[in-house]
């Protein structure tokens, strides 16, 4: 038996704005996200198996690795709008390695904000 960690008003949420979730079950490592129009990215990083971040506060055996979420991060072709990296605790990351990685989504993130974003493809160009 399977726990599912959405409550109903997070079901309901999703449907309401029209997420899609894909649960970890069905998630795999060559799944291709289909994103159109404005991507805002909010990164929990409890998704990440405890072996790569123990510094959160819900640990979930069987997550994502560090590579997992980079992989993911750079495969978004649709502008990012804003994003947030949420559940990191400093208190249960003795060793800073998932602060270190929170830092390495952040500066991707960046770099895709840049690469995917309207404004970035039409700000005036550098003249030399």
């Amino acid at each position: 038996c399977r726990k599912d960690t959405m409550n109903p008003h997070q079901h309901a949420q999703a449907e309401r704005f029209g997420v899609e979730v894909i649960d970890m079950q069905k998630w795999r490592s060559d799944t291709v996200l289909d994103l159109t129009g404005p991507v805002y990215l909010s990164l929990d990083m409890d998704v990440l198996d405890p072996a790569f971040a123990p510094g959160v506060s819900h640990h979930e055996p069987g997550g994502l690795s560090t590579r997992d979420v980079l992989q993911i991060i750079q495969g978004i072709n649709a502008p990012i709008v804003g994003a947030d990296i949420v559940e990191f605790n400093p208190k249960r990351d003795p060793s800073g390695i998932t602060a270190m990685s929170a830092a390495k989504f952040l500066k991707e993130i960046a770099a895709r904000m840049i690469e995917t974003g309207d404004w970035a493809r039409n700000s005036p160009k550098k003249l030399s």
